[in-house]
């Protein structure tokens, strides 16, 4: 069973990769700071725009709130709406 090609799946840089810059954060420390499963993969998927599940969205978000004793949200590392 294929998938619909009508599904957009690249949306862009995202503001997560500038929040990460602009705190000198690279892919490996967000992993490192998570309690849950993430990979450096799913944080370059992030980063690039790449349409990521809600709960991958959501481990990213509690990693760098982990990392950088913040209170962010979903909103302010993602511009699109995850399924």
């Amino acid at each position: 069973m294929s998938e619909p090609s009508n599904i957009q799946r690249e949306f862009g840089i995202q503001p997560i990769d500038k929040l990460l810059n602009d705190l000198n954060y690279n892919n490996k420390d967000v992993v490192g700071a998570s309690t849950e499963q993430i990979t450096h993969k799913m944080i370059s998927r992030a980063r690039k725009g790449r349409l990521l599940t809600r709960n991958v969205q959501r481990k990213i978000l509690n990693a760098i709130n982990n990392l950088n004793n913040s209170n962010l949200t979903l909103t302010d590392l993602f511009n699109y709406r995850g399924k």
